[in-house]
């Protein structure tokens, strides 16, 4: 576990934020009357977070373990994602888990793989990978 903490810091603070943000009431403002905002926002914390996994694993590792990263940086926030949406259902008055939710979660895991790969990549590549 603390290989994880030490390796992926940036990782599990977003992953702590998603948790936080998943449970808690959020106030009523001016972007409540946005369409599809709450969708909007679950693809961004997603592909943030699946992005923020590609950036440290990439960072990290000369050349792709694809079973590692296709657990961790893929499987991982879509089961997390569902877990989420359960508990949600389950354990709270003020949320509800929604399937539309989880799917807008998956979408954000899906668009940012393309951009993990094809440009945070090389990025990593030329200027940051050990």
């Amino acid at each position: 576990m603390m290989y994880y903490i030490r390796t992926y810091p940036l990782s599990i603070i977003t992953i702590i934020v998603i948790c936080y943000l998943s449970f808690f009431t959020p106030p009523q403002t001016e972007l409540n009357n946005v369409p599809f905002i709450d969708k909007i926002v679950h693809i961004c914390m997603y592909g943030g977070l699946t992005m923020v996994i590609w950036f440290e694993y990439l960072r990290l590792h000369k050349f792709i373990v694809w079973k590692k990263l296709i657990t961790g940086g893929i499987i991982l926030p879509i089961f997390m994602s569902g877990c989420i949406e359960l508990l949600q259902a389950a354990c709270t008055d003020n949320r509800s888990g929604d399937w539309l939710d989880f799917l807008a979660n998956s979408l954000g895991v899906g668009l940012a793989l393309p951009v993990s790969y094809y440009i945070l990549r090389p990025i990593i590549k030329r200027f940051l990978q050990k």
